[in-house]
């Protein structure tokens, strides 16, 4: 028999053959209409078993074009039939196509942090340990003498740049832009690092004071559409003039140097600060190195002790203190470095989003599996005509495969649809332009296609060899069922579906509960209804903060040079500690007027704050924080009091101790903090409080005054409360990544359990309609067919609960300050895995109850 040409036939006329074969079912009964369908199906294969000669038929091959042809030609037609199957399952597997596809883009860009620059494997950051009788601190941060004098020592040194971020005010007619973010860098910077220069000389670009080169937006917003190149910009409130003597491409999004005005690095140490390169004690600035090629950087690490002793020994001598260089890969410095750095990622976020994008691929096969096998009565019969017209078992399960495959091809292509509809809120989500688009991704799509035929073949394999290993003769009989362990196994499979998404219900709470308790702490400072203004130092600064305070509308206004939430100076510092030694130390610093402390509500527990009443305050006094007293060794804040120190020139004694406050990330421990009256070039911020009233009036009246008195500012502010919590936008982004794809794995899950209670319904259909014939009320019969699936749910919790408790407390761990994972989160997730659970499964249940008992049993 010639199976080939008898299949395409048979196909061709499957559907008339099954309409005729039931209305003999319904005209002689099943016994007589399974005898006459036989006969036919024989009939029609006659003319090749007989009359035609084989050779004439040459045997085709898995790989024939024909027969692949006739594979997809009939995977098309079942699909095309089961409308409803085919898109409850396209649909499982598109979303978690495109859901793997986005973490994918996320997990590629955070991983790749700086590795746009070809030279990056031998790019290391200089980074500082200062060791005292106080501890270790670590610095990522520099003086400003170790760039140029490392490269002149070591030949192994190719090049060296440094980097600091400052707040310059850029004016242009009557444009003005005060930018935080003016990147000041040597010249050599497009040396060490691939940015690219669009207009001008990257060798000299940034050589001369007073040149700076604009990205292109930055070019934009000055110039508009005219040529920037060799126009000037004042820079400042003296308004000195500097020249643009280069036009630079955008740097990518994940680089450590992000900014849009970069000026040149000699502005600051020929203009600015004349004596900075030999100021060796003067941490200031980020220094990178590129190494020459083959050059060991843990050899060149060994050489650095001497380097020390040559150049800082009798300094560090003086100061009693050891330092120690190290370098820093440039690309660890994103995710792997604990040292402070202008962007950071979290690596345990791309474990955690990896895990979960590889859930929910597993998920959507699962899916795949347990909703072909749900329809496997349904085509039990066809299986059986095509066994019976000679199909083998390996024909059979290459037909399934090539629906599979179909059904994979179908999906990838809906998955690109989404793909490219929910990039930008994808973007908007991360707080990151993650991807442009689809057209800027052709490696990734490439990659989503072979994963998406590998999830087709790998899902498609068991299905197939289930369906194709059923016996003709017992299923033309009606005598089919399925094996104890084929059932085991996809209750296996929906229970491992409901596991995942249950720890990711968890995971999701606690990471909300973390965040409301971070949000919600006692920081030991008061932040609401204050506004923060930035008009500088020195006379200017004091005028305004006089004409603001007679302000209806304020309660007070404070001076300080930094604010919680924001950067702070930190200074080499000399305290008597409780062995009466005078311990050394880096410490945080805050210059602040008299108001600061009492505007801010902060608590002092030993001693007095500053006072105008005690003149000497102004240069010999000092207020410190209990975690200070602590690094002194003190028992209690009071002891602090009157103990003497020396810090930036001042000399003098510790006047009070106040209450420790997070004025960083809760992620952090309290460090020590100093208070020092304000110096008036160097405190450039206002704090102010409002009554909470008209705020919008409140802030127009502040908005006149700043303009009189800085009529070529503009005029800019933000709430402290919105600026302090910007800290946690990382952490909150994460949160909403983590409760978006644990709904979709929810969402996905669901797909599954249908699928099983669909096929579950099918099964139980004529015990069905026994019970219901023996008296069985409808709701009995839905708590029959819910309760497995409800055992299966909390199985599955018994599994996800401990898993999820133990990947939490260790993220956890990452909080200096944390709340304990409570109990009412787990009966939360059991209770919400438990409704979705019967909600799905409640339509089948319900739809299978009501069924007409005739209809189920007359097939008997």
């Amino acid at each position: 028999m010639h199976w080939f040409c008898a299949s395409h036939l048979v196909n061709d006329l499957e559907g008339d053959l099954l309409e005729l074969f039931a209305q003999r079912v319904r005209t002689h009964g099943p016994r007589e209409a399974r005898r006459r369908y036989v006969r036919d199906v024989f009939s029609l294969m006659r003319p090749f078993v007989i009359k035609e000669k084989p050779e004439k038929y040459p045997q085709p091959t898995f790989a024939h074009p024909a027969m692949i042809r006739n594979y997809f030609k009939i995977a098309f037609r079942n699909l095309a039939k089961h409308k409803m199957f085919s898109f409850i399952n396209v649909l499982g597997l598109s979303a978690g196509m495109t859901a793997c596809f986005l973490i994918a883009l996320y997990v590629h860009f955070e991983l790749t942090y700086d590795a746009f620059n070809k030279k990056a494997d031998r790019i290391y950051r200089l980074s500082a340990d200062i060791q005292s009788s106080a501890g270790t601190l670590q610095y990522s941060i520099t003086s400003w003498p170790f760039g140029p004098n490392l490269q002149s020592d070591f030949p192994e040194i190719e090049a060296f740049t440094r980097i600091s971020k400052e707040n310059y005010l850029f004016r242009k007619g009557d444009i003005k832009f005060n930018e935080e973010k003016t990147v000041l860098a040597d010249s050599s910077i497009f040396r060490v690092f691939d940015l690219k220069l669009l207009q001008g000389n990257p060798q000299t670009a940034l050589k001369a004071p007073f040149s700076v080169v604009l990205t292109e937006s930055a070019a934009q917003k000055y110039f508009g559409e005219r040529d920037a190149m060799g126009q000037t910009l004042l820079i400042g409130d003296n308004g000195d003039a500097a020249q643009v003597t280069g036009i630079m491409q955008e740097p990518p999004v994940n680089s450590q140097l992000s900014g849009e005005v970069f000026l040149s690095m000699t502005t600051h140490t020929r203009h600015y600060n004349t004596a900075v390169n030999e100021e060796w004690g003067n941490f200031g600035t980020t220094t990178y190195l590129l190494l020459k090629k083959g050059a060991d950087p843990v050899a060149l690490s060994r050489k650095f002790p001497a380097f020390l002793q040559n150049h800082m020994g009798r300094l560090l001598q003086q100061e009693n203190i050891s330092l120690t260089l190290l370098l820093d890969p440039l690309l660890d410095i994103y995710l792997y470095s604990k040292r402070e750095a202008d962007q950071s990622g979290s690596i345990t976020n791309i474990y955690t989003f990896a895990i979960i994008a590889v859930f929910i691929l597993i998920i959507a096969c699962i899916n795949f599996v347990n909703l072909t096998t749900a329809r496997s009565l349904e085509r039990a019969r066809e299986v059986g005509v095509r066994k019976a017209v000679g199909a083998g078992r390996w024909l059979l399960a290459r037909q399934f495969i090539a629906e599979s495959l179909l059904m994979s091809f179908l999906s990838f292509t809906v998955s690109l649809v989404l793909s490219a509809a929910f990039i930008p809120l994808f973007n908007e989500l991360s707080g990151k332009t993650i991807s442009s688009g689809l057209v800027q991704e052709p490696r990734s799509m490439a990659i989503l296609f072979i994963a998406s035929m590998v999830i087709g073949l790998a899902s498609g394999i068991y299905p197939a060899l289930v369906l194709s290993s059923f016996e003709p003769v017992k299923v033309l009989k009606g005598k089919f069922a399925m094996t104890g362990s084929g059932a085991l196994l996809r209750k296996s499979l929906v229970t491992a579906q409901f596991a995942i998404s249950i720890a990711l219900i968890i995971g999701t709470l606690v990471v909300y509960s973390q965040l409301d308790f971070m949000r919600s702490h006692e920081l030991g400072f008061a932040k609401e209804q204050t506004v923060v203004i930035r008009p500088g130092s020195g006379n200017a600064r004091n005028a305004l903060k006089t004409l603001l305070q007679n302000l209806q509308g304020v309660k007070s206004v404070a001076a300080s040079s930094a604010v919680p939430g924001g950067d702070n100076s930190q200074a080499h510092s000399k305290l008597e500690n409780s062995r009466g030694e005078m311990q050394i130390a880096t410490l945080d610093v805050y210059r602040v007027d008299f108001d600061f402390i009492p505007q801010y509500g902060l608590k002092v527990v030993a001693g007095r704050p500053f006072s105008k009443e005690f003149t000497s305050d102004s240069t010999k006094a000092l207020v410190i924080n209990e975690a200070t007293v602590k690094l002194l060794g003190y028992q209690s804040a009071q002891e602090a009091i009157g103990k003497k120190f020396n810090q930036w020139d001042r000399e003098g004694t510790i006047i009070g101790v106040v209450k420790d406050f997070n004025f960083k990330s809760l992620k952090e421990n309290v460090k020590p903090l100093t208070f020092r009256l304000l110096d008036p070039w160097n405190s450039d911020l206002l704090s102010i409080k409002m009554n909470g009233g008209n705020v919008k009036a409140t802030l127009e009246a502040i908005e006149t005054q700043w303009k009189t008195l800085f009529p070529d500012r503009p005029f800019s502010y933000y709430f402290l409360d919105e600026f302090y919590d910007r800290q946690y936008r990382a952490d909150e982004r994460f949160e909403a990544l983590f409760l978006n794809f644990a709904v979709l794995a929810i969402f996905i899950s669901c797909l599954g359990l249908l699928g099983l209670a669909s096929y579950s319904t099918i099964q139980r259909t004529k015990e069905i309609g026994v019970r219901k014939v023996m008296g069985a009320s409808a709701a009995s019969i839905v708590g029959l067919l819910t309760k497995d699936f409800l055992q299966l749910v909390g199985l599955a919790f018994l599994i996800a609960a401990p898993l999820a408790w133990f990947a939490m407390h260790r993220w956890l761990e990452g909080f200096a300050y944390k709340t304990n994972i409570p109990l009412w989160i787990f009966g939360v997730a059991a209770l919400l895995s438990a409704l979705v659970a019967l909600a799905t499964i409640s339509f089948q249940s319900i739809r299978a109850a009501f069924m007409n008992p005739v209809k189920s049993l007359r097939s008997e």
